[in-house]
């Protein structure tokens, strides 16, 4: 490839893709903030293993994935106050109308899910399907406001 007469390095162009392929959600961490998001994984997983290790049948399944969600709640919850707490004043009205709109995503979603994933048109898998969607969408809110969260000094800092 020739630039004003001259041959561009191959090196030069390959970094050059490289960064423009890179995605644009990465973004650059305080290292001095605790991870918060391995620290939900690590409280996930215990939802999580019950979830893979569940051999009962689809009451106990409804019933794990009950529980997954309400933890999932509560850590959306805890994620979405702390962050809150964090972001300036000035843009705290932002935060609150983005939380709004993603829950009128998320209810919108779950009414998809019930209509779509029934015992009629996919069987006692129904339960795994829809109890599985609905932890992920709030999951990746979640893992989301977490990430947020870690581009914030902690408080007293």
């Amino acid at each position: 490839m020739a630039c004003s007469g001259r041959r561009t390095p191959a090196i030069v162009l390959f970094a050059l893709l490289f960064v423009s392929q890179a995605p644009l959600s990465l973004a650059i961490d305080n290292p001095d903030v605790p991870d918060f998001v391995a620290e939900f994984e690590a409280r996930s997983s215990r939802f999580e293993a019950r979830l893979r290790e569940q051999a009962g049948g689809t009451r106990e399944t409804i019933l794990a994935y009950a529980e997954y969600e309400k933890f999932l709640d509560q850590e959306l919850n805890r994620a979405y106050t702390a962050l809150a707490k964090r972001v300036a004043a000035e843009t705290r009205p932002k935060l609150a109308q983005s939380q709004r709109r993603w829950m009128e995503y998320r209810d919108a979603e779950f009414l998809f899910i019930a209509a779509n994933w029934t015992v009629e048109t996919f069987g006692t898998s129904s339960a795994i399907s829809r109890g599985g969607y609905r932890t992920k969408i709030i999951k990746d809110r979640t893992v989301t406001l977490l990430h947020y969260l870690k581009t914030y000094p902690q408080a007293g800092k």
